[in-house]
This record gives C-alpha cells, sequence and structure tokens, in this order.
C-alpha cells in the first residue's frame, strides 16, 4: 500500500513535517492499522493527526474523535487524581494505607505506606487465590482480595510493576476518600474541566465510535527465536505463563480471554490502571497542562511544586516482575530512562501502554504528546513509532 493510499488527516505544523511523515509511514508499512497522535507545545496545539483504518478488511476509517484502549498509560491519569487529594491534604503518602481503608491492614499490611502503591514498591503486584474470568470487572471483589493478600516482598524494599492492581490498590484510595469511582473523579476534576476525550469506564454510548484493538501483546507466533530475545523477555515470557509465579497471578490472575478487551464488560469496568479509553489529543492536552506546571486554558489540575513532588525519582534499577527489566518510577508516573527515552530533558515523565500507546510531559520543553493505536505491537513500556515520532520532534523543536 502507498502512502497516497492511506487516509490522514489533521494539522501538523510546518517546523514537524518530520512527525507527519513518520506517522504516514507507519501505516502505510502495515506496522500500524489505525493510530493517532498529538503534540502541545507551550499549551499551543501543535501536531494533531490522525490516519488509518478500524478493521484489516479498511471499511471504517480511523476517524477524529476514535477512542480506543491504551492499557497502562491509563496509570498517569489515575496518578493525577491521587495527586489532586494529596494537594487538598485529603490523601498523605506518609501514613499507612490503613488509615484510609481498614481492612487493608490484614495480611501483615498494617504499616504498608501510601506512597508504596503509588511507585510499585507495595509487594502486590498479584493476588495469589485464583480468581474467575470476569472478576476482574468486579471492584469491590478485587479490592477486597488485595486488601486480604500478603505482600509477595517486603514492602518499600523492591519494586515490581503492579500491571493491573495498582489501579484497584490507588483507585480504592480516591474511592474512600472522595467518595466517588476513579472515572467519575477523573472525569470532575481532569477530563471534565479540561475539555479531555479520555474515559476511565466507557458508557455505551461511545462504543460506535470506539476502535478494537487487534492482535496480542505476546504473539507467539511472530516472536524471534527464544535465544534472540533479552533475557529479561526470556524470563517475563517464562515466568508470565504460570499463573502461580508473582508475574503469572500479576497478568493472569483473573484470566482474560481472547477479545475480551473488547467487549463491553470490559469497556464499562473501571480498571483505572489498563482500561482507559482516550485520544491522542486528550492525553496530549493532560500532559500538556502538566508540562505548563500545571494548567493550561485557564484550568489547572495540579500545582507546580506537586508536579515537582510527583517526578521525584522513587524507584530504579531491575523491576520483580517484569524479569528484571530496568524500570524507573517516581509517583504514579514512569521517569524518563534509557528504555524509556521520552524526550532529552531528564525530568520527562509520564506512561506508556501495552501494544504502544503513550502519554507524556517534558516540563523543561513544556511539550504534552499523546499517541494512540489500535494494533498492537510487541512492547512494555511503549512501542517504536511513538518514540520515533517523539525524537523528530524534539530534533525540530
Amino acid at each position: 500500500m502507498s502512502s497516497e493510499e492511506v487516509p490522514v488527516h489533521g494539522h501538523c505544523d510546518p517546523r514537524f513535517e518530520r512527525v507527519r511523515e513518520i506517522f504516514t509511514a507507519n501505516l502505510s508499512s502495515g506496522n500500524e492499522l489505525g493510530s493517532a497522535v498529538a503534540f502541545v507545545l507551550d499549551g499551543e496545539p501543535v501536531v494533531d493527526l490522525w490516519g488509518g483504518w478500524l478493521d484489516f478488511d479498511h471499511t471504517r476509517e480511523w476517524e477524529r474523535d476514535t477512542l480506543v484502549n491504551v492499557y497502562s498509560t491509563t496509570k498517569g491519569m489515575t496518578a493525577i487524581c491521587a495527586h489532586q487529594l494529596a494537594e487538598r491534604q485529603q490523601l498523605d503518602f506518609d501514613v499507612p494505607v490503613a488509615e484510609y481503608w481498614p481492612e487493608f491492614a490484614a495480611g501483615g499490611k498494617a504499616e504498608l505506606k501510601v506512597r508504596d502503591l503509588l511507585c510499585h514498591r507495595a509487594g502486590l503486584p498479584g493476588v495469589r487465590q485464583p480468581l474467575p474470568h470476569g472478576a476482574l470487572y468486579d471492584w469491590e471483589l478485587i479490592t477486597r482480595a488485595l486488601a486480604e493478600e500478603e505482600p509477595w516482598w517486603e514492602p518499600g524494599s523492591r519494586h515490581g510493576y503492579h500491571a493491573i492492581t495498582y489501579g484497584h490498590l490507588v483507585g480504592e484510595l480516591i474511592r474512600r476518600i472522595s467518595g466517588r469511582s476513579v472515572g467519575q473523579f477523573f472525569e470532575e476534576n481532569v477530563a471534565g474541566p479540561l475539555s479531555a476525550d479520555f474515559h476511565i469506564g466507557l458508557a455505551a454510548e461511545h462504543d460506535p465510535r470506539t476502535s478494537k484493538l487487534h492482535g496480542k501483546l505476546m504473539d507467539r507466533e511472530h516472536m524471534p527465536p527464544a535465544n534472540e530475545l533479552p533475557e529479561f523477555l526470556r524470563e517475563f515470557i517464562r515466568s508470565m505463563s504460570d499463573p502461580s509465579t508473582m508475574t503469572g497471578a500479576a497478568f493472569g490472575n483473573p484470566p482474560q480471554k481472547p477479545g475480551d478487551v473488547n467487549s463491553r464488560a470490559w469497556r464499562a469496568a473501571e480498571i483505572p490502571a489498563a482500561n482507559g479509553h482516550g485520544t491522542a489529543r486528550a492525553l496530549a492536552r493532560i500532559y500538556g497542562a502538566l508540562a505548563r506546571g500545571g494548567e493550561l486554558d485557564g484550568v489547572r489540575i495540579l500545582e507546580p511544586g506537586t508536579i515537582d513532588a510527583a517526578i521525584v525519582e522513587h524507584a530504579d534499577g531491575p523491576d520483580a516482575v517484569l524479569g528484571g527489566l530496568p524500570m524507573r518510577f517516581g509517583l504514579g508516573f514512569m521517569l524518563r530512562s534509557p528504555i524509556m527515552p521520552l524526550s532529552p530533558s531528564p525530568r520527562a515523565f509520564g506512561h506508556p501502554g501495552a501494544g504502544g500507546s503513550i502519554g507524556m510531559a517534558d516540563p523543561d520543553a513544556r511539550v504534552g504528546f499523546g499517541y494512540t493505536l489500535n494494533k498492537m505491537q510487541m512492547g512494555l513500556v511503549g512501542g517504536p513509532g511513538g518514540f520515533k515520532m517523539l525524537r523528530a520532534f524534539f530534533k525540530a523543536l
């Protein structure tokens, strides 16, 4: 397929024409099916592109307002809500979780601090007790199981990616303190005020403009031979396939079936670590506000000091869940690192999602970025398409 045959729409400032070229080439090559990319520079949208298709038969184009599941890119949105509560002095990161959630003290967790939930040091990446298919859509069941769970390691002593449980752990604090679910709180305090088209818990009315996700994150048929994979990925794959392991529990309990991510049940549930649905424009706008000290178009979502505290490094080094992959976390956000080269700025932060989506802020360059796509790419911390466009943007800046 030539680039002329791929539908690409939107606006791109001439300075960043290379971003458009990469975006179009990604679609033309077949590496991507449908996608969108957006950059906000000091509050101004300078790149807002969308293109490609919603289906492999090329019967429906990706539209300006197409929504798609962005997996863990959702975690950054949930973190903003927690930081808003802290800013209002309703949530203290240095007190035990059990002060807000008394049942959480079970299993030797009476002294586990709120701070450890946000930087993946809590030792609760998964639930040991096998849970049934569909349990992920039952908020009370999951939070009750987490409250009863014993940590897999001494809280605070190491870090390991809480791929799914992060959202329920942080989200239950938001719910207990505010009386609102994460999705409601986010809509009322972030998405609504900023007019950002992002949802945690998607209403059925949005289904007609929501793209399915195509493919699997770990597609064994299309993987290189095991001896060509990095050691961390080989270890991760081995552990993830065994539900009795910590990594297996983190990613496979409760179990999911192929296609679940495109179901109405998945979309309707609030899974604040993994099932946010939004546009690239919405991500760029939200992170664009954070890149300007928390304010955009007269709407303030966080104070500058809150953002500075949120991106202080809290965890760095081999991740206990991801096979030893070197990760770097602040409070709810991933920080710039060799495997997350967000921008030239060491203060860049954000969050990627499985399969390639990503949102990020560069507070030094005052840049917000969002990238969404519907064809799963192999990658735990973003995909090649997004990072290529980031490099091109900052080179031109």
